[in-house]
This record gives C-alpha cells, structure tokens and sequence, in this order.
C-alpha cells in the first residue's frame, strides 16, 4: 500500500486543514440558498464562484475524470437529488420542488490538497421518510468515522455503518466507496462502507480518507445514467449520503471537514 494516502508532515496537516475548513465553508455558504425554485445550475455556479474568489481554491470535480470513453464532469459540485445516489450533474432544467432532498458534494483543491465533504439539504419541507433517512446516514457516517483509531481495521468501518443501516431496514449502496485523499483526489485505501469487524487494512496514524455512506430508502442496487456519471436507485426510492474528510490520529481521529453546527467530533 505504497500508494496510501498520507499526512507526512505538519505542511500537510496544515495544508489538509485549511482544504478541509474551506470545503466545509461552501456547505456553510450553500445552505441558505437551497429553496423551491432554484436549479441545481443556480447552486453551482454560487458554490463555484465562491470557490474561486472567495476561498482561492479549484473546485476539484470540474473536468474530472473522463477518459476510456467516459466525459470529464463538466460542473464544479455534484447535485444528487431524492433517488439520485451520487454524482448528480447540476442542469438549468432541474429545478427543486418543495420537499426535495439534495446532497451537495464539495470537493475543493487548496494549495495542493484536497478537501472532500458532502451534506443533506431539503429544500421546504420534507417528508417524514426523507428527514429519517437523512438522520440515519448521518449517523451511519459518524458510527463510522467512531471507529478510527490507530490499530483498528477498515472492516470495522464498514461493518458500523452497515449494521446501523440494515437494523432501520435501509441498505448500503456497494459501488461507490470512501478513498484514500490529501495532495490526490481519489488514493488508497478504499473505504467500503458494509463489510467484517476485523477485516481489511489496518489503520495508521496519519493516513488520511473520506468516509462517505450512501444508504438508499430501498434497496441497494443502483444504475448509472447515460450521462455517465448520474447513479440513481434501481427502485427510485430516496438515498441520501454524507461524508467527511478525517484523518488517524496517534489516538483516534481529526475531521478536516467538521462544520460549527456539528457538535460530533
């Protein structure tokens, strides 16, 4: 696992703590704009410009990717709304309707290092289910990230989270993981979000991933769009997803992303 991604130093800890703390600050920024009416095109371009001018960063998604006949990603964020998993491409044509949930993922590029986080928002008042299932990938993502420590295996990750969404009848979505990230976007480890107490690579201080659960309302399979990128629940019933960008410690945890408003961590 040469390829691991790594906090070597104290420059890359404060580098990955001020990615961190910006990616945090455009879901801070976002947050209020999330209303009926608007389009995910509309969020975009105001993460965006944000990114740029405000923070000084690169927004990390914006032609990412592509390659062996695959498109790069063509906007700055991902906008994945109700039964869209992930990697929801932000349109002028989707506009949000009351009670729609949407995760706005972030990805932000800060002297050399990235900082990856992603959030649920509803925009108006969501259903009952909606909010629940929010909640529980919430809590699916903090279960997970209580198990770093040094010593620990990434299967205990994995299991956490899967056990607290199986025993609320939800299921885990298996083909998108966490991953390994500091100066490159996607690096080992591979984070899988289901899995065995006891398994897998066993932590370090100073590696440094994202734990991102993706929990669907249904069941767990999915299907990628002709986009290339959009994945959408098989079933059509809602996912939601959230995720942080942490690192192991001598004796627990850092999340670089960590928000005011969470009092976890």
């Amino acid at each position: 696992f040469a390829m691991t991604a790594r906090i070597e130093n104290d420059t890359d800890l404060m580098g990955m703590r001020a990615a961190g703390r910006a990616a945090a600050s455009v879901l801070e920024m976002i947050g209020e704009y999330v209303q009926p009416g608007v389009t995910t095109e509309d969020l975009d371009r105001r993460c965006h410009d944000f990114i740029v001018k405000d923070l000084g960063c690169i927004p990390a998604p914006l032609n990412y990717g592509g390659g062996g006949g695959q498109m790069p990603f063509p906007k700055s964020i991902c906008t994945s709304v109700n039964h869209v998993v992930c990697h929801g491409i932000p349109s002028p044509s989707k506009k949000l309707k009351n009670g729609d949930a949407i995760n706005i993922d972030i990805t932000v590029i800060k002297d050399g290092y990235h900082g990856d986080t992603s959030k649920m928002f509803f925009a108006g008042e969501p259903s009952v289910m909606a909010r629940r299932l929010s909640k529980i990938t919430q809590e699916c993502m903090y279960k997970g990230i209580e198990q770093v420590r040094p010593g620990a295996r990434l299967g205990d990750i994995g299991y956490a989270i899967q056990r607290h969404a199986e025993s609320n009848h939800y299921s885990v979505v298996r083909e998108f993981c966490g991953h390994g990230i500091a100066k490159v976007f996607h690096d080992d480890p591979q984070v899988l979000h289901y899995g065995r107490p006891g398994t897998g690579v066993v932590l370090e201080a100073g590696m440094s991933f994202t734990i991102e659960p993706m929990i669907n309302a249904g069941k767990r399979h999915i299907k990628i769009l002709p986009d290339q990128w959009t994945a959408v629940t098989k079933d059509h019933k809602l996912s939601a997803q959230w995720e942080h960008t942490l690192m192991v410690t001598t004796d627990g945890y850092e999340i670089f992303t960590l928000r005011g408003e969470e009092d976890f961590g």
